[in-house]
């Protein structure tokens, strides 16, 4: 089983108040959760409401299939016109026993 996950660092586009980062971040995890079928938590900057740090994380049989989910994963980002990706860094896919 291999196991890998992202760390991805947001700036929220025209977002004024907490309530409409979390309009927008809840927005952004269930469409992410819905395309790629991956585990989402907004995971830090929690009352920042320009700012989101998401972590997400994937289970494969495979490694290779694994990098390539998380390399779409990156362009799913960067082609969003309500977010910013400021940082995004993938921890090192592992075998787990």
């Amino acid at each position: 089983m291999h196991v890998v996950a992202l760390r991805v660092e947001l700036r929220i586009r025209g977002a004024r108040s907490l309530k409409e980062k979390r309009h927008t971040v809840k927005s952004v995890i269930s469409q992410l959760t819905a395309t790629f079928r991956v585990a989402v938590a907004e995971v830090d900057d929690l009352d920042k409401w320009q700012r989101a740090t998401l972590g997400v994380a994937a289970v494969s049989g495979e490694a290779g299939h694994l990098t390539r989910m998380m390399h779409a994963i990156e362009r799913w980002f960067h082609q969003r016109q309500d977010v910013e990706v400021l940082a995004i860094a993938a921890t090192p896919v592992e075998m787990v026993p």
